[in-house]
């Protein structure tokens, strides 16, 4: 598309015109984060979030591409951050929050099994609006998805229905696992119902089958429990969820009624899945120091001492070649969760990045990639944001050289369970 010109609008329904919502393990030509700012969903002025946020920014630039995001009020800062990491451009845009894995667009592709004969992407902007409303003003989360197609000059299929990317997961072959907590929770569409809403995911995504899960993981209240913090495919046919030993943790029953789900499931190809089990962390809990850190605005979600934070591994970041794993200081299931993402991805990389503040914030690790073989995929991910910037998305970009510049029950029976203890 040439420079200068509004990326399209399409109508229509995706998968009628052969687009796909492809797996996350495809390869991509680069990853979109956030800054994080806002002080009163992280703390101390997002100081220690955003030390964090850098490495995992940094760690992934390793392995491929990364455009930063920033708000006008922290782009001189994270710029003047970022300025001798070559695999990192630093653009500003305005946000309310940090969740680019939400409020971004989801990517679809097409190929020339569609009768085409160049593959295309464009990107669905679904509406938002901040997890049935835990702060008061997202307007400008809302233009994420637009911003980010106009950046990329992709065309871009408007949709009604509220969704975000954190809510589902697909293999790239036709299945889409989802909750029921999240997307029949009356505070994201209450005029549909449960088929009207799997119509709109087959008809958008080019997906044929959804498996539906109760509900997400213990203690993810602001999401309502995304299905990407309990489980996602790692290839064809193969389930990562989140587990616990512990009958007495709260999260046993929910990981056991997932795991009844999804052995008893088939995917879109006829297959029966397998599930491999990953142990989650702690419990972790809310600080005192972590609570008093945080600004009470009256805006957004108070956070109150005490509180379990929804900490698990499966939130974990598929690069090109390699996996950016959240770790959070528990060394026993820290050093679980590697060997079994290792194992999971023996061809890749796996790297840790301490995350407790980021899970401080009821904000997640995970990504939202969206790509394909041989397209020029983007990725997004979902934790990194900022506040009050009101520049257009893109006003002002690093000017130095970048790659892209150049690229116009446990008791039900476990099928294939891979679980060390």
């Amino acid at each position: 598309m040439e420079a200068g010109v509004m990326a399209k609008v399409l109508e229509g329904r995706p998968a009628r015109m052969g687009f796909r919502m492809p797996a996350e393990w495809k390869p991509h030509e680069q990853c979109w984060m956030g800054w994080p700012e806002r002080p009163d969903n992280w703390r101390e002025n997002a100081g220690p979030a955003q030390e964090i946020f850098a490495r995992a920014a940094i760690a992934i630039s390793k392995f491929e591409p990364v455009t930063l995001c920033a708000s006008a009020k922290e782009y001189p800062h994270v710029y003047k951050l970022m300025e001798n990491q070559p695999n990192i451009r630093v653009v500003e845009m305005s946000m309310n929050d940090s969740w680019f894995r939400d409020m971004g667009p989801t990517f679809i592709t097409r190929g020339v099994e569609s009768g085409i004969t160049k593959q295309t992407i464009a990107g669905i902007d679904w509406q938002f609006n901040a997890w049935g409303g835990i702060y008061d003003d997202w307007s400008l989360d809302s233009d994420v998805a637009k911003k980010i197609v106009e950046i990329e000059r992709v065309p871009r299929f408007p949709h009604k229905m509220v969704l975000e990317g954190g809510s589902i997961h697909v293999d790239g072959e036709g299945t889409c696992i989802t909750t029921e907590e999240c997307l029949l929770n009356p505070n994201r569409n209450p005029n549909m119902s449960k088929l009207e809403i799997e119509n709109e995911l087959k008809d958008f995504l080019g997906v044929t089958k959804v498996i539906w899960i109760p509900r997400g993981l213990c203690a993810d209240e602001d999401t309502n429990g995304h299905v990407d913090n309990l489980c996602c495919f790692i290839r064809p046919g193969v389930i990562l969820l989140s587990w616990t030993d512990d009958e007495n943790d709260d999260q046993y029953e929910r990981s056991a009624e997932a795991l009844s789900v999804l052995t008893q499931s088939v995917d879109a190809q006829g297959r029966q899945l397998q599930v491999v089990k990953i142990h989650i962390p702690g419990p972790l809990h809310m600080t005192q120091e972590e609570a008093d850190g945080v600004v009470k605005s009256g805006h957004s979600v108070p956070r109150k001492p005490g509180t379990r934070l929804a900490a698990s591994y499966v939130n974990f970041y598929i690069a090109n070649g390699g996996i950016v794993a959240p770790a959070f200081g528990d060394k026993q299931w820290d050093e679980e969760a590697c060997a079994v993402l290792q194992k999971a991805f023996p061809d890749r990389e796996v790297k840790k990045v301490f995350t407790c503040v980021v899970w401080a914030g009821h904000c997640s690790f995970t990504w939202i990639l969206r790509s394909d073989d041989e397209m020029r995929p983007v990725i997004f991910v979902c934790w990194l944001a900022g506040g009050d910037g009101r520049g257009r998305a893109g006003d002002r970009a690093g000017r130095r050289e970048h790659p892209l510049h150049h690229a116009a029950a446990a008791r039900a029976p476990v099928v294939g369970c891979w679980n060390r203890r």
